[in-house]
């Protein structure tokens, strides 16, 4: 099994912005986040998509994103829009745009239509660094052939679990969409846990998708805590007042930061002596305890505290 090497990115938070809004683009790039889609799928009206694309365009190329990653959410491959979202995008934007975000992604094939599709692009535009791609896990399709899809091209960073349409695929109660609908527990654990389990796999990163109540900004932490213990690494934004929860929930703190730091001086230290253990705070400390601390600094290290 190959793991996938690629660019590390941030992705605490991933804010979703209509690309038929110029307004809201606009005021995506005076952000201070980690990563921005601008969408030409659901939230673009049929009559819209094509002109969505120039907004896009422009948008990428004259507003200063500064840290910001610059993603462009595409129709999915089995739409008439899909070929034309790649094509008008890359060529408008070219080295502008860090990613293309794959919706409603069945299977491998659906990646490898957009990678072949985006390596003609790049060799024909002289587009020097690589396009990444991330799917959409939103259909039960998509969740049943999830390991192909992370193992389907070196281009694919990230996999999103996309709840939304997911439900309706699987037929999930509607009261049961942002809440338990009186299900005992978190009511998407398991598909949370696949994808989660498939990135790792592969080296890809793990994303929670959206949470529709902007009004209940707690419900919208318990949802990116639920995500980020089960090892997922940031959650979508529909809203900018979610980015704070969102980028504060998937970053650890330094309390934790500090401690893991003082256990692996600790853990170096009883190496050097010949021991294979340490003791720390009234707890032992060996190499799979080690594992976890390098999770919480390379983590640390990536955000920059």
């Amino acid at each position: 099994m190959t793991k996938h090497v690629h660019p590390k990115r941030l992705r605490r938070c991933q804010l979703s912005v209509p690309g038929s809004s110029e307004k809201m683009m606009a005021k995506a790039a005076a952000l201070d986040l980690d990563y921005v889609f601008f969408d030409l799928e659901d939230s673009v009206a049929p009559d819209q998509k094509k002109a969505a694309r120039g907004n896009v365009v422009k948008a990428l190329n004259t507003l200063d994103f500064g840290r910001t990653v610059r993603c462009v959410r595409i129709n999915d491959t089995a739409t008439r829009f899909c070929y034309g979202d790649i094509i008008e995008v890359v060529q408008g934007a070219g080295e502008k745009l860090d990613l293309i975000m794959i919706p409603k992604v069945l299977d491998a094939d659906d990646v490898l239509f957009v990678d072949k599709l985006l390596t003609q692009l790049e060799k024909d535009l002289g587009i020097k660094s690589r396009i990444g791609l991330e799917c959409l896990i939103e259909e039960v399709e998509g969740m049943m052939n999830i390991e192909r899809i992370a193992a389907s091209t070196p281009r694919l960073e990230a996999l999103i679990f996309g709840m939304g349409d997911y439900s309706a695929s699987q037929g999930v109660a509607e009261q049961a969409i942002g809440g338990s609908g009186g299900y005992p527990g978190d009511i998407w654990n398991y598909q949370r846990h696949r994808l989660a389990i498939a990135c790792r796999s592969f080296g890809l990163d793990a994303v929670d998708g959206p949470y529709g109540d902007i009004r209940n900004p707690e419900g919208y932490r318990e949802e990116c805590t639920r995500a980020m213990t089960l090892g997922l690494v940031g959650k979508w934004a529909i809203h900018p007042s979610q980015i704070e929860i969102s980028q504060e929930v998937f970053s650890p703190t330094r309390g934790e930061i500090d401690r893991a730091r003082a256990i692996k001086v600790a853990f170096d230290e009883a190496l050097s002596k010949g021991l294979g253990a340490a003791l720390y705070d009234g707890k032992m400390i060996d190499s799979a305890s080690i594992r976890f601390v390098n999770n919480v600094l390379d983590r640390a290290n990536q955000i920059g505290i």
